[in-house]
């Protein structure tokens, strides 16, 4: 039997990172991985999606050319070719993480695991099985795709993110059924390249988790690019036939039915909690998720669980810093838990859409007085130059103490300019501070230090 100080189960974004950070503070660190090292994030998400939505940005841009003096005729897409450089830039993050982890001597195991007994890891691979002991284990086994009943993607006429993210053919009539992050993103690619793309939302608004000021901007420039967007709506039974799907989506009380030749299922994600001997263990679940405290402790000694599998908010960066904590933990060390409320959720269609913190409407929930500002991307020098004039930047504070409550933007390249307000936040900053700050000109960061301006009526530029 090995014996290690830590075990992590899973390599994506929190497992990866949890045992280089282990390895670092001189623990004896195994991970142990059943598929493809870098996970969902690296191979199946983030990465390679970024990578197509980069093609389609590419491509909506060479439409464009007329208005920046410049001439492209003939504008096409290859859509395999556009696939392969997306998997290929998966395939080198992969291969990275593998380096990282040589690198810093970490033990890497590929296959199943189990966890038979307090403190014990049985690793089923293509030779047998290993034993492995280790006094801390990490679960970081992330999430799948949530299928509905009747809505199961079957790889031909109905996709999951993962057929999507492989196109064998380009949809012409696309519905998207969902429209968070994953749904959006997707219909965002499909339709820049020319599908006619239909969005369906059981909710009351797209992007339910954004300020409801910014999920209306977003939606009145999606409607603006050809998308359908139905809302509080619902796909009730998919009848599939020979090169077609007829939906039956219900909406205000009435049931219609709409044929299209491919349907996107991004409803959601549950964790990957089976098979583990969890329960066994005395670990408590809860709708497929871990249950933990705020330093990912499962409540079995020795036991943490971090990224996707321990819940909301479901994002790469959360797990990685997550598996910071708990390498530290670990060691010894007393890392700070971290806040969930202060980790930016970024969104990759066009226009972008970014956010930290509370909105204005949980805000007030909350029974804090607020101050709000806004700034669009209209008065602002860069966005103009750039020719991307649709976006908004909204601010929330505290009225009384000046607090950044939440921040939240729509628009060209708002996912990069988020992080600003993310330190904001982390560093307890007040509109005092973020006044004083002299933002360089001419960037799009501008309109961040208009929209704190704008809060306190102060703003210059508009």
């Amino acid at each position: 039997m090995q014996k290690f100080d830590m075990i992590v189960i899973g390599a994506g974004p929190g497992g990866y990172v949890a045992a280089i950070r282990g390895a670092q503070l001189g623990l004896k660190v195994a991970v142990v991985e059943r598929a493809h090292l870098g996970g969902i994030c690296l191979n199946w998400g983030c990465i390679p999606t970024k990578a197509l939505l980069r093609s389609a940005e590419v491509f909506h841009l060479m439409h464009r050319a007329k208005e920046f003096g410049l001439k492209a005729d003939g504008i096409s897409f290859d859509l395999d070719a556009v696939v392969q450089r997306s998997r290929g830039v998966a395939k080198q993050l992969s291969g990275g993480v593998g380096h990282l982890l040589k690198k810093n001597k970490v033990t890497v195991i590929m296959g199943e695991a189990t966890i038979p007994a307090k403190g014990q890891v049985r690793v089923t691979t293509d030779k047998g099985t290993e034993d492995l002991t280790a006094p801390a284990i990490v679960l970081a086994t992330g999430a799948r795709a949530r299928t509905l009943p009747g809505l199961e993607a079957d790889g031909d006429l109905v996709w999951s993110y993962r057929e999507a993210l492989v196109a064998k053919r380009m949809p012409k009539n696309l519905l998207v059924i969902g429209s968070g992050a994953i749904g959006i993103e997707f219909a965002s690619f499909f339709n820049t390249l020319g599908a006619k793309t239909t969005v369906v939302e059981v909710m009351d608004r797209i992007l339910p988790v954004e300020d409801a000021e910014i999920s209306a901007f977003a939606k009145k420039q999606f409607v603006k690019q050809g998308m359908t967007i139905m809302e509080k709506a619902t796909v009730k039974q998919l009848d599939r036939g020979k090169g077609k799907v007829t939906a039956h989506i219900e909406a205000n009380g009435k049931v219609e039915q709409l044929e299209f030749d491919t349907v996107i299922s991004a409803v959601g994600i549950v964790g990957n909690v089976e098979g583990l001997g969890l329960e066994a263990l005395g670990v408590k679940i809860d709708r497929t998720h871990v249950v933990v405290d705020e330093f990912c402790r499962t409540g079995v000694d020795g036991l943490y669980a971090i990224g996707d599998i321990a819940g909301a908010p479901w994002l790469a960066h959360k797990a990685s810093h997550e598996g910071v904590m708990v390498a530290e933990l670990v060691a010894g060390q007393h890392p700070h838990a971290v806040r969930p409320e202060s980790i930016a959720g970024c969104t990759y269609c066009y226009p972008q859409v970014a956010s930290v913190g509370l909105t204005e409407a949980k805000a007030k929930e909350k029974g804090y007085e607020v101050k709000v500002g806004r700034f669009p991307f209209i008065g602002n020098g860069k966005a103009i130059a750039l020719g991307e004039p649709d976006g908004l930047v909204k601010t929330i504070f505290d009225a009384k103490t000046g607090e950044l409550l939440g921040a939240h933007m729509v628009g060209a390249e708002v996912t990069e300019l988020i992080q600003g307000y993310v330190i904001g936040r982390t560093l307890e900053t007040t509109e005092a501070e973020l006044m004083e700050t002299v933002f360089p000109h001419p960037t799009l960061s501008e309109m961040m230090h208009e929209s704190v301006l704008d809060a306190y009526g102060r703003a210059i530029h508009f």
